[in-house]
């Protein structure tokens, strides 16, 4: 497990656009600086968008931008092989729902686990951020679609909830604040909780948890009180389970 654990990297970006600039030009640097020179190969997963020949194209001229070839899934005869030939997997976000269910139906969870396992890089953005922690149950979508299961690739130890907001003390809104739902994920759940505000990224690699980007991170954890975390800060001992100490 050390050694899997060591050889894992994995980028995951709370939201593919931030206020003010366009589409993952806030994660840019992040993203070269995490995948090198030496990538050759981006593939993406469209799925969690209805117009994936649309979304595709919006990811393909981005990335090119960066200095990286991009291909789509949905466009490959064979996506399991597809996966297992690229350098890089990136999955979008949209409708977390209707993403995994999309991974489910093309029988990609294993193979990604896989390829992840043995050093491919995943880099995932809202809805490809969720799908990276243990389930789908923190995710603040609308369930469009019915996956087979919640379960999903389970690439890090604990959840992800991009976008995460504050509650505001001047709003007259009565319904529920994030934090409140992720509070109640803990009521019936043990897994830890990332809320990732906009503008955050974490990074796994060489076996460490690292905070990202230009904002902070709320970690929830059952039992205990929130914790504010900044950009630099190492995560990893947030998520330790007792099964692991």
């Amino acid at each position: 497990m050390a050694s899997e654990e060591n050889t894992k990297r994995v980028l995951l970006i709370s939201n593919s656009t931030l206020y003010g600039s366009g589409y993952l030009d806030h994660a840019a640097a992040e993203i070269r600086d995490f995948l090198g020179a030496t990538t050759q190969k981006v593939l993406f997963v469209p799925y969690a968008l209805h117009d994936r020949d649309a979304y595709a194209a919006t990811a393909s001229e981005r990335f090119h931008r960066m200095g990286y070839e991009l291909t789509s899934v949905h466009r490959a005869s064979d996506p399991k092989q597809a996966i297992r030939k690229t350098d890089v997997a990136f999955i979008g976000g949209g409708n977390t729902f209707r993403l995994l269910k999309a991974l489910y139906d093309f029988n990609l969870l294993d193979v990604i686990r896989e390829r992840v396992a043995q050093g491919m890089p995943y880099v995932g953005s809202s809805a490809g951020s969720n799908v990276a922690g243990p389930t789908i149950k923190t995710t603040k979508d609308m369930p469009i679609v019915q996956p087979t299961s919640f379960d999903a690739l389970g690439l890090v130890p604990f959840q992800i909830s991009p976008h995460f907001q504050d509650p505001d003390p001047n709003s007259r809104h009565m319904g529920e604040t994030q934090e409140e739902r992720i509070l109640q994920f803990l009521e019936e759940n043990d897994t830890p909780v990332a809320g990732l505000r906009e503008g955050a990224m974490v990074r796994v690699e060489n076996g460490a948890t690292i905070l990202k980007g230009s904002s902070g991170a709320r970690i929830f954890r059952k039992g205990l009180e929130a914790v504010e975390t900044t950009p630099g800060q190492r995560l990893d001992s947030f998520f330790v389970t007792k099964s692991m100490e």
